[in-house]
C-alpha cells in the first residue's frame, strides 16, 4: 500500500501543477481585461482625439447654478482656444472658442438625466439641455474674448 499511496500524491500533485500552469497561462492570455484598466491606458494624445471626435459620446445639463472652471486645451491643434467646463445639477459640458465661434466640445448629463436638445456650434453660441426628476436644465455659452462664458438660456 505504500507504494500506491504515493503515486496517488504524485499523480494528485501533478495534477495540482498543471492546472496552476493553466490558469497562469490563461491570466497571461487574458492580461489586463482581468487586472488592468478596461481598453488599456490611453495616452495624452489618444483623449485629445477622442474629446476633438465630430459627435461626443456623452451629453451635459445645465441650468440654474451654473459653475465654470477652465483649463487650456493639453494638446495644440489648428485653431482651438480656451476650454472651459460648466457645470449644473443637470450634467456638465466643455466648450472652448474657435476664432469668433464658440463650440461644445462634450457634455455629461447627471445621473437620472437625459439630453433633451442639444446644438454643439460652432455658432455664436452653442447649447445643450437636459432633462430629469428636477425639470430642464440649459447650458449655453458663448465667446467673449476668445473665452467661453455662459449665457441667459431663455428669451433669446
Amino acid at each position: 500500500m505504500g507504494r500506491r499511496t504515493l503515486l496517488v500524491t504524485a499523480g494528485w500533485l501533478a495534477a495540482a501543477v498543471l492546472a496552476t500552469l493553466i490558469g497562469v497561462a490563461a491570466i497571461g492570455l487574458v492580461g489586463e481585461s482581468i487586472t488592468g484598466t478596461p481598453g488599456g491606458v490611453r495616452s495624452q494624445a489618444e483623449v485629445e482625439r477622442a474629446l476633438a471626435a465630430p459627435e461626443p459620446t456623452s451629453a451635459a445639463p445645465a441650468g440654474p447654478g451654473l459653475s465654470a472652471s477652465s483649463s487650456p486645451p493639453a494638446v495644440p491643434s489648428a485653431s482651438p482656444g480656451l476650454r472651459r467646463s460648466f457645470s449644473t445639477v443637470g450634467g456638465t459640458a466643455v466648450a472652448e472658442c474657435v476664432r469668433a465661434d464658440v463650440r461644445l466640445v462634450s457634455w455629461a448629463p447627471a445621473q437620472d438625466y437625459r439630453v433633451k436638445d442639444v446644438d454643439r456650434g460652432p455658432d455664436d453660441d452653442a447649447e445643450v439641455t437636459f432633462a430629469g426628476p428636477a425639470g430642464e436644465f440649459e447650458v449655453k455659452v458663448g465667446c467673449i474674448g476668445g473665452e467661453p462664458v455662459a449665457r441667459p438660456g431663455d428669451g433669446d
